[in-house]
């Protein structure tokens, strides 16, 4: 029974309350939570203050931060690893059969579609796609401010306009290119 609740998917009424207490306990501490912060912070250990005053913060106060992504890293592979009925992530009939039409059809066995990320599927235009959305969403993070988990979670939850925005422009742009531009490049 207990194992059952573990595994099986956590309804919002519990999952909810649980990211905000969490919140609520970060920003009593007046800590705030995101991810892409920790960007900045690792580029500092790694010296990039010596070029930059935007890197020139100090570390110790952001250790924290790091050591938290690092946790819900390791939870992250220990719940996929050891308590997941699957390994491969459940969609929507209809998803299944839009991306049947692009002849994406690895999704029943896969976390992430063969199709697009096998390495033996990496050509170059795959990984054109790649590094040009991985540079666009680092663009986009910094110049936002923040990640989509630092605006929607922490953002919001501090009732900042700015996040609102951002939030609103992270679906824009989500819905945007799931119905103009994927079927474009697919």
């Amino acid at each position: 029974m207990i194992m059952e609740s573990i595994l099986n998917p956590w309804p919002w009424y519990i999952s909810g309350p649980l990211i905000s207490m969490i919140m609520f306990l970060l920003i009593f501490n007046g800590k705030t939570f995101g991810v892409s912060s920790n960007l900045r912070t690792i580029c500092s250990v790694c010296g990039a203050n010596k070029f930059s005053k935007f890197f020139d913060i100090k570390v110790k106060d952001h250790l924290w931060n790091i050591i938290f992504i690092l946790g819900a890293s390791l939870g992250g592979f220990l719940g996929l690893k050891y308590l997941s009925k699957n390994s491969y992530v459940e969609i929507s009939e209809n998803t299944k059969s839009t991306l049947r039409l692009y002849e994406i059809d690895s999704f029943d066995s896969n976390y992430m579609p063969l199709e697009l990320f096998a390495i033996e599927n990496l050509d170059l235009n795959n990984i054109t796609m790649l590094i040009a959305g991985g540079l666009l969403i680092g663009f986009g993070t910094r110049y936002a401010g923040g990640c989509t988990s630092g605006h929607a979670i922490t953002g919001l939850s501090q009732l900042q306009l700015g996040s609102l925005v951002s939030v609103i422009g992270f679906f824009v742009g989500g819905l945007l290119m799931i119905h103009l531009i994927f079927p474009i490049l697919f």
